[in-house]
């Protein structure tokens, strides 16, 4: 009997780990942007609209195996049907660290080096390396992917931050001060709750002009959803500080002297910060999915700027979606992942402070 909470522990922690470690190749890939994407975002290739992936072979037409693989030119045969035809006279070899397009690496300085691609990949004679395909403009839909990931990555955590640090001050000072003060803080945490979130993050950014720099739409839906995410964590901070300020180790804290705020942020703060910080991994999949639906619906990153919301509107085309479903919903693939990573991590959490509980 000793040996199943044992079992069970690990379980949880290796769903934990494993939720951990695909968030961090998440913003590793966030991160490493313009490194790992072969071509600039916003680069068109004309004469390769709606290009399918490209093909790595191992064996020429001769039939003999290599090492290193290689891709053949392709040309778009059929302009009706999108039909596209391999040059097999011509072979150009994977290579890895390769100059190409020029990126801002993490904001620090620039660089032209990349994961992978080909020596002289802005030669217009060159091929291009499509492991994704193209979009209708002929923008390599792996390297906007990328790019895309970095955006959602950037403006969610943040806002998730701001609105927790902004909830958990709402509802701590709520749950330590006086009845009134607490009726017009929980009050106000009660009328943001009743409106739809969605709603009111849509009218707060139609107030503000749709063509805005990538920075500054950032900027500007980070502050949105701080705004608007505050209250439901405010409502349990405020909740686990009332069922606390009555413990015993906070009464015999009061009666040796010790301040309000030294009670508060010295006994009572630790002691409630595990379901806050579980809140706070149930918010920051929504807030991604908040961000996608206002790019999806055309009030978020504005073209060219890629995000994973734009990017699946290509889905809306039927005819495009049946020919090449799993290239087209690659976004909503990468939000299936990232979403199921953050919720193991908050199972993970809640599970592991359940035990601790159990355990005192």
């Amino acid at each position: 009997m000793d040996g199943v909470p044992e079992k069970r522990k690990k379980k949880i922690n290796m769903r934990l780990y494993f939720g951990l470690a695909i968030l961090a190749v998440f913003y590793l890939v966030a991160g490493f942007a313009g490194f790992l994407a072969p071509y600039p975002y916003q680069q068109q290739t004309r004469s390769e609209p709606s290009a399918p992936p490209s093909t790595l072979h191992f064996r020429d037409p001769a039939g003999n195996f290599q090492l290193r693989p290689f891709v053949y030119p392709i040309g778009l045969a059929d302009p009706l049907a999108m039909r596209y035809t391999e040059d097999k006279s011509r072979a150009y070899p994977l290579e890895f660290f390769v100059h190409g397009g020029t990126y801002n690496f993490l904001g620090l300085f620039s660089s032209d080096l990349h994961l992978f691609g080909f020596s002289d990949a802005l030669s217009p004679d060159m091929p291009r390396l499509r492991l994704l395909g193209s979009d209708e403009l002929g923008r390599d839909r792996f390297s906007r992917l990328v790019y895309a990931i970095r955006f959602s990555l950037l403006v969610s955590p943040i806002g998730t931050i701001l609105a927790c640090l902004l909830g958990v001050f709402i509802g701590v000072v709520s749950g330590y001060t006086p009845r009134f003060v607490d009726t017009v803080l929980m009050g106000a945490a009660d009328t943001m709750m009743s409106l739809p979130t969605l709603i009111m993050i849509l009218a707060a950014r139609a107030a503000f002009p749709l063509e805005l720099p990538p920075m500054n739409a950032a900027l500007l839906l980070i502050v949105i959803f701080a705004l608007t995410g505050w209250a439901e964590i405010a409502r349990l901070a405020r909740g686990l500080v009332v069922s606390m300020r009555e413990r015993e180790f906070v009464l015999a804290a009061k009666a040796s002297g010790l301040t309000q705020a030294r009670i508060l942020f010295r006994h009572i703060f630790p002691n409630i910060t595990a379901p806050l910080i579980t809140q706070a991994t149930l918010m920051f999949p929504a807030f991604l999915l908040a961000e996608v639906a206002l790019s999806f619906l055309g009030v978020g990153l504005q073209e060219p700027e890629p995000s994973l919301g734009n990017m699946l509107t290509s889905a809306s085309d039927l005819t495009q979606l049946q020919a090449r479903p799993l290239l087209l919903l690659s976004p909503a693939i990468v939000i299936f992942i990232f979403v199921l990573a953050v919720r193991m991590v908050s199972d993970g959490l809640k599970r592991r402070n359940l035990q601790d509980k159990v355990k005192f």
